[in-house]
């Protein structure tokens, strides 16, 4: 059964102060290191790139051109996904994702889940807040905080799209079809690159 994965790389790295999935961690950028990860379960890898990318397709079979909206980027990598049967989509900005993480939620979809997604458990107290004032405590052991890669069934992935809505993730668009989201372990050390300091901590690591 055909696997594809979605590398997004599209974003304009506004708080990073720069395109944060094209800098360079031990030599490679960001979206190279998501690129390869993805190759572990994927037989087709498509990077989703900003209007003026001149790189050299960190090592995808495909490049396309994102959109305005993360949404729209995973749409633009949909569109050229047409054989596959499961789709894996992953952040650029996540290179240590192990694996085993992709091999975790790939395998929940092939069992017959419409969508997997990694989850790590929340240490800190959340707080819901509306105009500066607290609203709500939820309890914290029905939190997670949700990482990618995420998997889905193809099928179910592309009707999530097709009404062209807006989402922090895929799994949110799948959701509110209606179908279920099962969540596999996370990973700790699967952290999204989103400040400076966050690539230097990563390269202090030995990463």
């Amino acid at each position: 059964m055909t696997v594809a994965a979605i590398v997004v790389a599209g974003g304009r790295g506004e708080r990073f102060g720069g395109q944060k999935q094209f800098a360079k961690l031990g030599g490679r950028t960001l979206a190279a290191h998501s690129v390869e990860q993805a190759r572990s379960v994927a037989d087709f890898v498509v990077v989703v790139v900003p209007e003026d990318y001149r790189g050299d397709g960190e090592g995808a079979d495909l490049v396309v051109t994102g959109g305005a909206t993360r949404s729209d980027s995973v749409r633009a990598g949909l569109a050229v996904c047409d054989d596959a049967q499961f789709i894996v989509v992953q952040d650029a900005a996540r290179p240590l994702a192990s694996a085993p993480l992709f091999e975790a939620v790939l395998a929940a979809v092939r069992a017959g889940a419409a969508a997997a997604i990694p989850g790590v458990a929340v240490s800190d107290t959340i707080k819901q807040v509306a105009g500066g004032v607290v609203v709500s405590t939820p309890p914290r052991d029905q939190l997670v905080a949700v990482q990618t890669p995420q998997a889905f069934a193809a099928a179910v992935l592309r009707r999530a799209h097709a009404s062209a809505g807006v989402a922090t993730d895929d799994a949110g668009l799948v959701e509110a079809l209606g179908e279920s989201v099962v969540v596999v372990a996370g990973e700790r050390t699967n952290i999204k690159v989103t400040n400076p300091e966050d690539l230097d901590g990563l390269t202090m690591s030995g990463a």
